[in-house]
């Protein structure tokens, strides 16, 4: 596709499709920033059905950027809790505040300033200020990147250096300045709902007919696949106490610990959060939830008349980490005086928390409450 006759007709096709065909999404029924920003942050490794609960019930409660900049941190991860990968909330607060103290309150309009915040690279940058400001920008995503390996005929990994830069420097020559915002959504749209990774819905594809691969017969092979990084087994063992009340014990997130410090290993798949005493297991789960609890200060002879129930086992990813979790119920009449935890009702982490967990923690309370209710 070289000629300009060519390349006129396959813009005007996918814009048509786009404008007719397009999902009704509430990040699409206005250009304010803010609101393209947030949804573009929860979306990064994150299906679209999985998103717009989480980003309704966000904008209620951080309807703009200074409400954001401005809230507990506790409070806003509580209210990502269960997307997953935090250090997205993080950086999105982290942002806020920047835009706040530098640029008024009010997303800036220029790549660099742009991409001088928390969070945001290259794609994030295109994709809000193509969208929000109508910027000459395109974007270049997975789904993009798969349309255009698909219409070139390009083989090889996508995503080494080289070959990444060039499908960027396509996406720049197929972008149709006139309307970059409606544009970039459309190529983006494509890939996720027609060009798919796997079977290509071709015959209902606008653009089929400038498909090289499609010609060739090769959309199933390309792009061809990333090779993974290989998983990392890891088990890990959780204390749930349980008081008379229903009532559990969590400890702070890692970083506001003082004395009792979650072991360094267990920090990044507990995502900084709220979670239950809980160790990697080397040998003997039981034994090492012990010497924890020890280091916790609820050793001695209390802890070794403590009782450990098994409750259902559960699994959990992180990344490339696949996560056997052995959760433990402990009785006890009251809950111990560990520094700095809160009490919780257990059936309260399955629902909606008052305080920001993780999903593998959720994971935990859940097999609690089963174990509870068959006991």
């Amino acid at each position: 596709m070289t000629r300009k006759r060519d390349l006129s007709e396959f813009r005007k096709r996918l814009l048509g499709w786009f404008r007719q065909f397009q999902r009704d999404l509430p990040w699409r029924r206005d250009r304010d920033p803010y609101r393209i920003w947030l949804s573009e942050i929860m979306l990064q490794q994150t299906r679209v059905a999985a998103v717009v609960s989480f980003y309704e019930r966000f904008l209620t409660r951080f309807p703009d950027i200074r409400t954001l900049a401005e809230a507990p941190e506790e409070e806003v991860l509580r209210l990502w809790s269960g997307l997953g990968y935090y250090s997205r909330a993080r950086n999105l607060q982290s942002a806020a505040q920047q835009i706040v103290a530098m640029h008024g309150g009010k997303f800036p309009q220029t790549a660099d300033e742009a991409l001088a915040l928390p969070g945001i690279g290259s794609y994030t940058a295109a994709a809000i200020l193509s969208i929000a400001f109508g910027a000459r920008q395109a974007v270049l995503d997975g789904n993009v990147a798969r349309v255009i390996a698909r219409l070139d005929a390009v083989r090889g990994e996508l995503r080494e250096a080289g070959r990444w830069g060039a499908l960027q420097n396509r996406a720049d020559e197929l972008l149709e300045v006139k309307s970059a915002g409606d544009w970039n959504q459309a190529m983006m749209e494509l890939g996720a709902m027609i060009c798919r990774p796997r079977g290509p819905q071709c015959l209902l594809c606008p653009v089929a007919k400038f498909c090289q691969a499609r010609q060739l017969g090769l959309t199933e092979a390309i792009p061809e696949k990333r090779k993974k990084r290989g998983t990392v087994a890891v088990t890990l063992a959780a204390a749930v106490f349980v008081d008379g009340r229903g009532s559990t014990l969590l400890l702070p997130p890692p970083d506001a610990l003082r004395k009792h410090v979650t072991h360094e290993e267990v920090v990044p798949l507990v995502s900084k959060m709220w979670h239950f005493p809980i160790v990697r297991v080397e040998n003997d789960a039981v034994l090492e939830l012990r010497g924890l609890l020890d280091e916790l200060g609820v050793g001695g002879v209390a802890g070794s008349e403590l009782r450990f129930d098994p409750l259902l086992r559960a699994r959990h990813t992180v990344t490339y980490r696949v996560i056997s979790l052995l959760p433990y119920m402990v009785p006890v009449r009251r809950l111990p005086p560990i520094a700095g935890s809160q009490a919780v009702l257990l059936s309260e982490l399955v629902a909606r928390a008052s305080v920001a967990v993780s999903n593998l923690t959720r994971k935990i309370a859940q097999a609690a409450l089963k174990g509870m209710a068959g006991a």
